[in-house]
């Protein structure tokens, strides 16, 4: 069995950060991330990052990643790839199965101090008929197929979903030399920064607000598909429907955070949908209901990277206090990170996370009062 201070799991910007951070202040820690590179989503984001200096604005975020694993393998802290973590136990014990695509040729075990949990989230999905057929993809994977490993997902594209992710892809796919035929949102206003879903007007992609995908086309992969028009209930209005030729349906409807762990760990699990749904119950510092186990990034409630990466720095600075006791130096760092995160969450697209936060802090006080009595 392995041992160590501090174990960070998921090696994406808040993973990346936390173990930066805590390694800062001389704690021993491991990162364990399951695919064969760390930066997780940055990887595949070639799109340039706003905010402060800092956040690195003006920087692609495939470039953030390799700037976060250099200074990594600069620093005390080890890292493991292609490592997915199985199980946790008692005493903060991580099960762990280790090997390529998939086919795990090593098990071993490591028991931590404490435990940044970093693992992001998976994508949503829609149900209409058709969705299981070849060519209807996530946003992630297109930005995958594209990005990563150069490979075209198709020809012509429909774009399901207006938020950021959406429109981001829709411009990396022209980027790519990839139609798209149109984006349309079932939401009556567009949810993404207006930046983006300029560029795509710029270039004459049609975004269809207060529209739905009705059914993707094909027998043995997808040919095409019917979009309409929605109500306010969100149902389909008569005489809305148009048919779309096309061989590619990319979904980009949102992202639910990957907390099945953190419930193995018995951590105290919140359903707070303005963070994504089902999130580990966390206080300020980043820390569960359960001692030593921290979250950070889309764990914690579905943001952008740069939060992630304010997340998991402030997540690392606590832990090594935790661990190594008071440090005026972590201490300053985490008012600075808090000042930091709390200035990007202003403004409406911040709206919707403070709320969600402050939900969790309602739950807390809540559970205070029921022990009281």
């Amino acid at each position: 069995m392995i041992e160590t201070e501090l174990a960070i799991v998921g090696g994406g910007p808040a993973g990346l950060s936390a173990a930066i951070t805590a390694s800062r202040f001389g704690v021993s820690a491991l990162l364990i991330d399951d695919n064969p590179v760390l930066g997780g989503q940055l990887i595949k984001q070639t799109h340039k990052f706003f905010g402060s200096r800092s956040l690195y604005c003006g920087t692609r975020g495939m470039d953030i990643a390799g700037i976060l694993a250099r200074e990594l393998a600069a620093s005390s802290a080890k890292v493991t790839l292609n490592a997915s973590v199985v199980g946790l136990y008692s005493g903060n014990v991580l099960a762990i199965a280790q090997g390529l695509g998939g086919s795990p040729n090593r098990f071993f075990k490591v028991k931590a101090d404490n435990i940044i949990f970093a693992t992001g989230a998976a994508e949503n999905t829609i149900v209409f008929p058709g969705n299981d057929l070849p060519g209807v993809y996530g946003a992630g994977a297109v930005q995958t197929l594209m990005n990563v490993y150069a490979v075209r997902p198709g020809c012509r594209v429909l774009m399901v979903g207006a938020g950021n992710i959406g429109l981001i892809v829709s411009y990396q796919l022209l980027q790519a030399g990839i139609g798209v035929a149109c984006v349309i949102d079932v939401l009556p206003e567009i949810g993404g920064y207006h930046v983006h879903a300029a560029k795509l007007a710029r270039l004459g992609v049609p975004i269809l607000t207060s529209h739905t995908v009705v059914e993707a086309l094909g027998r043995e992969f997808v040919e095409g598909a019917v979009i309409a028009q929605v109500g306010k209930d969100f149902k389909v209005l008569p005489g809305t429907r148009q048919r779309l030729e096309l061989d590619t349906i990319c979904l980009a409807v949102g992202l639910s955070p990957l907390a099945e762990l953190l419930r193995q760990a018995g951590c105290r699990i919140a359903y707070v949908p303005a963070l994504g749904g089902n999130v580990p119950w966390h206080n300020e510092d980043m820390l569960t209901s359960v001692p030593g186990i921290f979250v950070a990034g889309d764990l914690s409630g579905i943001e952008e990277a740069s939060t992630a990466m304010l997340e998991g720095r402030l997540a690392g600075a606590v832990a090594a206090e935790r661990i190594h006791g008071v440090s005026p130096a972590a201490h300053q760092l985490q008012q600075e990170t808090k000042i930091e995160l709390s200035c990007i969450r202003q403004g409406p697209f911040g709206d919707k996370t403070c709320s969600g936060k402050a939900k969790l802090e309602v739950i807390s006080e809540s559970r205070k009062q029921e022990a009281e009595i």
